[in-house]
């Protein structure tokens, strides 16, 4: 099988080449760097492009047989108005144009990239995929990045929509930055800490796009998070636990918004996501409660 993924080279996309590539597929990335270093195997290609723009990598689309959708612009950083656009281009046009270049003659399973920022801030609620966009700068920017993906239904293609938590991985991502503050010493809980935190572990991401590949009738938006999520001082308090160190120095919001600005809402926004379509279909976690998924990871 030939497997395509744009944002090949950031933290999921690398992880979800190597899985591939394990399994004997082919794995064609692209990446805005110059060349990479991280992946030597005979059936990885890569492809430099800013897919934010058409131009010759989309000719690698032509024989792929799953597409998966990763590229886009950090959000982990302070907004300025001009980022947001960065932002929100490099999710959308780059959809676009991938869509543009999907095979006409034959069907392809479109893994799109989204994230439960498309919930926006639900306090106590229960969220599944039943629930609507938030009105914010990520909800619509969500709205309008599945839509785009959405377009590829119209040509016969299989859409699956991966709306991530928190993705904890070794060696990178949330999980590598978290372990460096709790190290430091200065880790805790984000405002009061009550607000519900949605997160998985890297193999059951990609468990769940394997198992989807596997079932034809899947497709749509799936909320890609464990079934058991903790709310954040609970999940300061397990990171504490399992690293050792404390967890009780709170970054107070007013903080946060003095350094990061607009992005601080995200941080204290209180999601209690849940898969509930995974679930639903008989999907199983390696990895649903946290204190087993951070033994692991450490």
């Amino acid at each position: 099988m030939k497997v395509f993924i744009t944002g090949g080279t950031g933290f999921i996309g690398t992880c979800l080449a190597k899985d591939f590539l394990k399994k004997g597929h082919s794995v064609t990335a692209t990446g805005t760097r110059p060349r990479q270093t991280v992946i030597e195997h005979p059936e990885f290609f890569y492809v430099t492009a800013d897919t934010s723009l058409p131009g010759e990598w989309q000719q690698s689309i032509e024989d792929a047989d799953v597409v998966i959708n990763l590229a886009g612009k950090s959000i982990f950083k302070r907004w300025s108005k001009s980022y947001k656009k960065q932002i929100r281009d490099s999710r959308i046009l780059t959809t676009r144009h991938l869509v543009a270049a999907l095979p006409q003659d034959r069907p392809v399973v479109l893994f799109s990239a989204s994230a439960v920022g498309y919930y926006g801030d639900r306090g106590e609620d229960l969220i599944t995929e039943k629930d609507l966009s938030a009105g914010n700068f990520l909800g619509q920017l969500g709205l309008d990045w599945e839509q785009e993906a959405s377009g590829a239904a119209d040509s016969g293609h299989r859409v699956v929509l991966m709306r991530f938590g928190v993705v904890f991985g070794k060696g990178g991502g949330a999980f590598k930055q978290m372990v460096a503050v709790f190290k430091r010493f200065t880790g805790g809980p984000i405002g009061d800490g009550r607000q519900w935190f949605p997160w998985i572990h890297i193999r059951d991401l990609f468990g769940a796009v394997h198992y989807i590949l596997g079932k034809k009738h899947l497709d749509g938006p799936f909320n890609f998070c464990a079934p058991n999520p903790l709310r954040n001082r609970e999940v300061a308090k397990a990171f504490g636990n399992v690293l050792k160190r404390p967890s009780g120095l709170r970054a107070p919001p007013i903080m946060l918004r003095l350094v990061l600005g607009e992005f601080a809402d995200t941080l204290l926004a209180s999601q209690r996501v849940v898969p509930d379509r995974l679930v639903q279909d008989g999907f199983v976690f390696r990895f649903p409660r946290l204190d087993g998924a951070l033994a692991d990871l450490v």
